[in-house]
């Protein structure tokens, strides 16, 4: 289930924009950002061993900083950038949905088709909790396969070509490689959802980290492949121009029109069943948070319980997304939150909790360097190109601090409060 919640539109929205950064070396990246994704997978893991009942990173936070602005601003960054990625698989549905029909790109169809999306996975969330939890364990099977069917499909048509159709290599520089490493660590970031699962699984302190790892492992090589079979098909330039639905467009030379449909078709499995996952998560990580008092909360009049509230909050804040920003912008936005919040993972557990979970300061010190580097080429590169999201990524997370250290001030925690009730 790991790798399904890993594999959603990522792989679908990503592949594009990493070739545009990464040059002929764009499956290099994805392979960089799971060496990175697997030092990140340290803290997770002995955080989930000595504490498996303990789910959820807001809870990984209380341990490390306590009830304070680092664990309310941190876990909202990582709120954040899993809504941010509801609105990416929400576009995303909208750029594939419409090559089925040729109808190619367009300015208000994809915004409204994903809104369209997210409105669904509101009403299923809704509706039937236990559906979802089938749903996704079946649609995990379903994404890996359909991943391996593009690869191994796409790479058999060539002759098992590993090399890019460019005529001319695509130089990249340091820096942009690194950028395009930034955005591949999205495509992993799901990981964090394991930990969710310590304390139902059986031998959790051996099987929480042997989860991530063959996670993040089966991820690298599906994504790899897959990256391989699209660089074989198209050069770099036609992956860039087709950077929305890179994969859509590598599966026509392969497969004809029959493999493009068959491609849309995953996606739009991918895509629903990963915003309807997505939205079951995050709003009940919101729930979470308020129930801790760590974000303010009103019911506004609304029926249900804090659940539903949370729910309906989060789906909305995803549309507002949606509508007002493309799938260039969300990924990096996205990627800063995730990454920023990330090192503060690390930098918790060494500071605070490194010699109680047992782990080892020079994996944490690498963890945290790696993330530093990839951040501010990522941050770098944006500001050459883009600075719009630069800024953007910035003031975001000023305003999520300012606004939680301002919350904090003004709220005490009061067990009585009825806003915060969970009935």
């Amino acid at each position: 289930m790991g790798t399904g919640v890993m594999i959603g539109a990522g792989i679908f929205a990503l592949t594009g924009q990493i070739a545009e950064l990464a040059g002929t070396l764009f499956p290099l990246a994805f392979l960089f950002a799971a060496a990175i994704a697997s030092f990140s997978a340290y803290s997770y893991v002995k955080m989930a061993q000595k504490y498996p009942s303990a789910g959820g990173i807001a809870m990984f936070l209380k341990k490390a900083y306590g009830r304070g602005l680092m664990t309310g601003a941190c876990a909202l960054l990582m709120y954040f950038s899993m809504v941010i990625n509801e609105s990416l698989v929400a576009r995303t549905f909208g750029t594939y949905f419409l090559q089925a029909f040729d109808a190619g790109e367009s300015d208000w169809l994809i915004p409204a088709l994903g809104v369209g999306l997210l409105l669904f996975a509101l009403v299923i969330n809704i509706l039937s909790n236990q559906f979802i939890q089938t749903f996704s364990f079946v649609m995990a099977f379903v994404k890996i396969a359909g991943l391996a069917v593009l690869a191994i499909g796409g790479l058999w048509v060539t002759g098992w070509s590993f090399e890019s159709v460019s005529v001319e290599p695509v130089k990249t520089g340091a820096a942009d490689f690194l950028g395009a490493v930034a955005l591949g660590i999205l495509g992993y970031k799901g990981f964090t959802t394991i930990t969710n699962s310590g304390g139902e699984l059986k031998d959790a302190k051996k099987n929480v980290g042997r989860a991530i790892i063959l996670s993040i492992f089966i991820c690298a090589l599906l994504y790899v492949f897959v990256a391989l079979a699209v660089g074989a098909n198209l050069s770099i330039e036609e992956i860039v121009t087709a950077k929305d639905y890179s994969l859509a467009e590598a599966s026509r030379p392969a497969f004809g029109q029959y493999g493009a449909w068959f491609t849309v078709g995953f996606a739009i499995i991918a895509t629903v069943s990963g915003a309807i996952a997505s939205v079951f998560a995050v709003s009940r990580m919101l729930a979470m948070l308020t129930s801790m008092q760590l974000v303010p909360h009103r019911h506004f009049n609304l029926p249900g319980n804090l659940q539903r509230h949370t729910l309906i909050y989060t789906v909305f804040i995803a549309m507002l997304l949606t509508i007002f920003f493309d799938l260039s912008r969300i990924a990096s936005i996205g990627a800063v939150f995730y990454i920023v919040m990330d090192i503060c993972i690390h930098w918790g557990v060494f500071k605070h909790l490194r010699e109680e979970v047992g782990a080892k300061i020079w994996v944490l010190i690498t963890a945290i360097f790696l993330d530093v580097v990839v951040l501010s080429a990522f941050l770098w590169v944006k500001a050459q190109s883009d600075i719009f999201v630069a800024w953007i990524s910035l003031i975001g997370l000023g305003l999520v601090f300012v606004a939680e250290k301002w919350f904090l001030k003004l709220h005490e925690y009061d067990e009585e409060d009825p806003h915060y009730s969970t009935e």
